[in-house]
């Protein structure tokens, strides 16, 4: 298949499947489920894969799926997340969550829908003999937790896989844009707990005990501004504190204290080095007061680094499919995404799909908010985008470095 062929080729697609992916994405907002609980998304999105003539198999854990179209040759991996949020769903909509405290509320259901579309175009492709190589469809579970990553990549769902891509729903965009970044587009994030203990007392005499809110103040002040001091200033690095916790009564030193928050950075080196740094901060902040700290530092998901070799065949992909006028740029988000587990092994990148409707009138359906919505056509543009980024990337790795654009002069940017 020449590359100037494809789009049209996506639409005739398209033209009959929009409404059938607009109805699965629908049942699947009414029917959300959260992280490793994802039995019925997968049993639906099975059936369909099963019914194009593929082989999805499970994962260990009973959900999510990997699925193969095609073989030999390179090979591309393209994931969707596929589970929900524990909010409510405040959407007054035919399609709100039946499901009480549950919701897609960070666009999965449209991620699930437009990877499934582009796997059954990509299965026509494949049985027409038009795929130069293979195309692994990741349907991840537990993204939200996190650890659907890292369980995807466990079981060998990035063996023999050369290069992975994904999108995002980005309801700061149009509906028709997509967003590229080359390098860090999300951060690493972390959750870290401070507890402090030691004898307690009267606060008339504080010199008799360890005065732990004191201390805790310490901690809570000054980590912060003392891990500016000891990381790289272009890493990112964020410490904010949710919980400070200490005491019951105002004339009592308590013996015990607590102060929880999150970490996040930008760069890989410094999200490596990061607990060492703070647990040997805590210890210096706290150490004049007499008071023992034990630190809890829990790690979540490493910064999202897209590289960029796979940005430019984003790229490319977004001008073949959607013409040059959708591309957006995208700034560095400090949220967490578990596709950095993926970008640890394979090079790769991910793209923030637009979600907001050009005509909308109020403020942005922002994510993780009961209100968020998306405007549907963004479903069909993210088939576009997974489809072309998937034949960019084995059309220019069945050529080899060397070969001509088989695109064509000026086809791609």
């Amino acid at each position: 298949m020449q590359g100037r062929d494809l789009p049209d080729q996506l639409a005739a697609f398209l033209a009959r499947r929009q409404s059938g992916l607009v109805e699965f994405r629908r049942d699947l907002h009414m029917h959300p489920e959260l992280a490793f609980a994802e039995t019925r998304t997968t049993q639906r999105v099975e059936e369909r894969l099963r019914a194009a003539g593929l082989a999805p198999k499970r994962l260990p854990e009973g959900t999510g799926l990997v699925c193969d179209i095609g073989d030999g040759g390179p090979t591309v991996a393209l994931r969707g997340d596929i589970d929900a949020l524990p909010l409510t769903d405040e959407k007054d909509v035919p399609y709100r969550s039946t499901v009480p405290g549950a919701a897609h509320a960070c666009g999965h259901d449209v991620h699930t829908t437009a990877l499934l579309g582009a796997g059954l175009f990509l299965s026509q492709q494949a049985r027409a003999g038009a795929l130069p190589g293979r195309v692994r469809l990741l349907f991840q579970p537990a993204e939200e937790l996190p650890g659907g990553a890292r369980a995807v990549v466990d079981v060998g769902g990035l063996d023999g896989v050369d290069r992975v891509f994904a999108l995002h729903c980005d309801p700061r965009l149009l509906c028709g844009q997509v967003g590229l970044r080359v390098g860090p587009i999300t951060a690493a994030c972390d959750q870290l707990a401070v507890r402090l203990s030691g004898p307690g007392g009267h606060t008339a005499r504080p010199h008799l005990t360890s005065d732990l809110v004191y201390a805790l103040g310490k901690v809570v002040t000054e980590l912060p501004a003392a891990l500016s001091r000891r990381v790289d200033p272009r890493a990112g690095f964020s410490l904010v504190w949710g919980r400070v916790s200490a005491g019951s009564a105002p004339n009592v030193i308590p013996d015990d204290a607590v102060a929880e928050g999150t970490v996040r950075c930008l760069d890989d080196d410094a999200w490596h080095s990061a607990p060492d740094i703070v647990k040997e901060l805590v210890e210096t902040v706290v150490g004049g007061y007499g008071a023992t700290a034990e630190v809890d530092y829990r790690r979540g998901v490493p910064p999202t680094v897209n590289e960029a070799e796979s940005v430019r065949m984003l790229r490319d992909a977004v001008g073949l499919a959607l013409g040059p006028e959708a591309l957006a740029p995208t700034p560095q988000s400090l949220g967490g995404e578990d596709f950095a587990w993926y970008l640890e092994h394979v090079p790769g990148a991910l793209a923030r799909l637009g979600t907001h409707p050009p005509d909308a009138v109020g403020p942005m359906l922002d994510l993780h908010r009961g209100t968020f919505d998306v405007d549907e056509r963004a479903i069909g543009h993210g088939v576009r985008v997974l489809v072309s980024a998937a034949l960019t990337a084995l059309w220019e790795g069945a050529r080899g470095p060397a070969a001509e654009d088989a695109l064509g002069d000026g086809a791609l940017m």
